[in-house]
């Protein structure tokens, strides 16, 4: 039994499809199927069905599955804990997501001026791809909106992250402070390729349905803030992002924050509690430090006139808080889905 033969095993119970398995293995499909078989005969017994249409697994299959991830698991982590035992400096492997961008390099600046022999290496990725990269120890931390995290990765909320809109600086919406969710229904809406940006898809179209109306969904997809805002331009549509992701707006466009609720994407960081690196407790740390220095867990409150520049801080920045669950408070968010909770390392 090959370890190959492992991974394509996994990966094709992930797909239960062979075409994709074998575009994401960077292999022929026939080739695949050869493999799957011979693993297959190997161990005795038939690890999926197949149909014309589908694949699904056999309950032997879905048994093996959870071993063939272990194994792929241990050896990664293996392989990675001798590497790094030998190197000439530790090294740290951290997932970063496009809508996000700003919240994790400042938080690994804090993490480096008190571990400067520490190299660190980022890899962009969408939050699907960093739970895979968590899982096989290709990551150390990742960040991103934990409601799909699977239950072998740990997460912290650092950051309520206010949601606005962008648009060009001609729209109706650009001389509004603040813009009301259900002014969207009347919008052409960009959602963000669904490998990259899952969660925050899934975010917008329910508060969109919490404002009581489906959105109208503009036919295309994007996988960068900076293809966002080209696309926002050419074909006047709006697209939703956290505030955190305004650095990459281009000349032309505005970011607005959404209000009546005053909504926040939450991020927090995700990581494997297996993980060996000892540096991912001092980036939490460093997370948290950051967190309550910029009062990222702060709740923003309405806003009461168009900022005066797109380079001014986000609204949290300099504005009263008014927390999500005061009594009587007309800001207050709804906790589900808007605020929802992490499974916390304390």
């Amino acid at each position: 039994m090959e370890l190959r033969q492992l991974r394509y095993f996994v990966t094709l119970a992930e797909e239960l499809h062979f075409g994709r398995a074998a575009a994401r293995e960077h292999i022929v499909q026939s080739a695949l199927s050869q493999q799957i078989q011979r693993l297959e005969r190997e161990v005795g017994v038939r690890l999926l069905d197949r149909s014309t249409h589908h694949v699904d697994l056999t309950p032997a299959g879905a048994a093996f599955l959870i071993e063939a991830r272990q194994i792929l698991d241990h050896v990664s982590r293996a392989t990675r804990v001798a590497r790094d035992a030998v190197a000439a400096t530790p090294t740290l492997r951290v997932g970063i997501v496009d809508a996000g961008y700003d919240s994790m390099p400042q938080i690994l600046r804090g993490f480096q001026r008190a571990h400067p022999d520490v190299t660190i290496h980022q890899v962009e990725a969408g939050t699907l791809e960093q739970y895979r990269q968590l899982a096989d120890g290709r990551l150390d931390l990742g960040i991103g909106h934990a409601s799909q995290a699977p239950q072998e990765v740990t997460s912290k909320l650092i950051r309520l992250d206010p949601l606005g809109v962008l648009v060009p600086e001609d729209h109706h919406f650009a001389g509004l402070a603040g813009v009301p969710a259900a002014a969207l229904a009347g919008e052409l809406l960009l959602l963000g390729e669904e490998s990259q940006t899952p969660e925050l898809n899934q975010f917008v179209l329910e508060l969109c349905r919490s404002a009581g109306f489906p959105p109208a969904i503009y036919e295309g997809t994007v996988e960068s803030s900076r293809a966002a805002a080209d696309l926002v331009l050419q074909h006047r549509c709006v697209h939703c992002v956290p505030s955190s992701a305004r650095s990459s707006n281009r000349p032309g466009t505005l970011w607005r924050p959404l209000t009546e609720p005053v909504t926040h994407y939450p991020w927090s960081l995700l990581w494997r509690d297996a993980n060996p690196s000892p540096h991912v407790a001092a980036v939490i740390t460093s997370a948290r430090q950051l967190a309550q220095q910029l009062g990222w867990l702060q709740p923003a409150a309405r806003p009461t006139r168009p900022p005066p520049s797109e380079d001014a801080p986000p609204a949290h920045a300099a504005a009263a808080v008014i927390p999500c669950d005061s009594p009587g408070s007309t800001l207050a968010a709804p906790r589900s889905p808007f605020l929802p909770g992490d499974r916390s390392w304390r």
